[in-house]
């Protein structure tokens, strides 16, 4: 149980770090062709953060996807929002602590 806890406190740090310098909540909806029913168009929902306008994240996934997966990708759409904006953020000059 320990180690579950310092790993989610490790990957919320990191992703605190992230959001202060830019990142922002990225979703995207991938429809995609099945294979075996090319008519057929089914949809993927992934989500991640990722640093608009270039989202990296979000190209080195559908460059995998399409090299490695047989479903051919017909269309993507993607939805950002910064979760921290810079009046969200305040210097905190003390802490009291109420007994």
């Amino acid at each position: 149980m320990r180690n579950r806890r310092k790993a989610r406190q490790r990957h919320s740090s990191r992703d605190m770090g992230k959001l202060l310098k830019g990142y922002c909540l990225t979703t995207a909806e991938v429809l995609y062709r099945i294979p075996d029913y090319p008519d057929l168009l089914q949809s993927f929902i992934w989500q991640t953060l990722d640093l608009p306008p270039e989202y990296p994240a979000l190209v080195k996934f559908l460059d995998y996807w399409d090299g490695h997966l047989d479903g051919r990708i017909h269309s993507v759409s993607v939805a950002s929002h910064n979760l921290i904006k810079p009046a969200a953020m305040r210097r905190v000059d003390q802490v009291w602590t109420l007994h």
